[in-house]
C-alpha cells in the first residue's frame, strides 16, 4: 500500500525566542526538520513525503532540499492559518488510496519502530496515533479548585499520527470548521475509533530553548 508522510511545518519560533523558525534551528549542524524527514526515509525509501510550511519559508526550506534530498521524492505546499488547514493542504496532494503519517516537523528522535508501528496499526485498524503513559500525578482545573485524576486513564499523544487516507479525508470533511489541536481528534469526531501505538519518551517535540538543550 502507497505510503505517505505529511510533515507539518508552521512553526514561528516565538516560544523558541528565535528569529529562525523552529524547525530550520540545527541540531549538530542538522536542521531539525532534516532529521525529521531523514527518519522516515530511513523506515522506508519509497514514502512520499509532503512538507506543509508557510509562504514566507518555501525558499528557505528549497534550499535545504536541494541541499540534503537533492533525489528524494518531496513536495511541499504551503501551509493554512490553522494546523488542520495545513494537513488539508498536504492531503491536497495525495491522489488515491494508501496511508499517511501527520508528524511535527520538530519531532526529530522520532524511532523507526514507532513509524512502522504506527503504519502497521493504520493498515489493520484505519489509524496509529503515538502515545506514551504520564509519568507525573494530575489535577484537572475547575474555575479556582483543582481536583486529582487517575493518570492511568490518561496518556501524552505525540506524533506521527497514521491513517488511512480515505477515511482521514472523510473524516476532515465531516469535522468542518472545527478547531483541532490534532489529526486524531479530527478522525474521532467523524466517529472513527482512535487506535493507539506506543510512542517514546525520546520523541520530545522541540518548542522552547530547554528542549533544543
Amino acid at each position: 500500500m502507497k505510503k505517505y508522510a505529511i510533515i507539518v511545518a508552521g512553526g514561528k519560533g516565538m516560544r523558541m525566542k528565535s528569529d529562525v523558525p523552529k524547525q530550520f534551528l540545527p541540531i549538530d549542524g542538522i536542521p531539525i526538520i532534516v532529521l525529521s524527514i531523514r527518519k522516515f526515509f530511513a523506515y522506508a525509501q519509497n514514502v512520499e513525503v509532503i512538507v506543509v510550511l508557510p509562504e514566507t519559508h518555501i525558499k528557505q526550506w528549497e534550499a535545504m532540499q536541494f541541499q540534503y534530498f537533492p533525489d528524494a521524492n518531496i513536495k511541499v505546499t504551503t501551509g493554512g492559518i490553522t494546523r488542520s488547514a495545513s494537513v488539508l493542504s498536504g492531503l491536497g496532494l495525495i491522489q488515491g488510496d494508501g496511508l499517511v503519517a501527520i508528524h511535527d516537523a520538530v519531532r526529530p528522535f522520532v524511532s523507526i519502530d514507532t513509524i512502522r508501528d504506527s503504519f502497521d496499526a493504520a493498515e489493520k485498524h484505519g489509524s496509529g496515533v503515538a502515545v506514551v503513559e504520564l509519568k507525573d500525578s494530575i489535577r484537572e482545573l475547575e474555575g479556582n479548585v483543582s481536583i486529582a485524576r487517575d493518570r492511568s486513564n490518561y496518556v501524552l499523544v505525540q506524533t506521527p499520527q497514521t491513517f488511512d487516507v480515505k477515511r482521514l479525508k472523510e473524516a476532515y470533511k465531516k469535522a468542518g470548521a472545527g478547531v483541532f489541536t490534532d489529526d486524531a481528534s479530527v478522525f474521532e469526531v467523524a466517529g472513527n475509533v482512535v487506535n493507539l501505538v506506543d510512542g517514546s519518551y525520546d520523541n520530545i517535540k522541540i518548542t522552547t530553548p530547554e528542549d533544543l538543550s
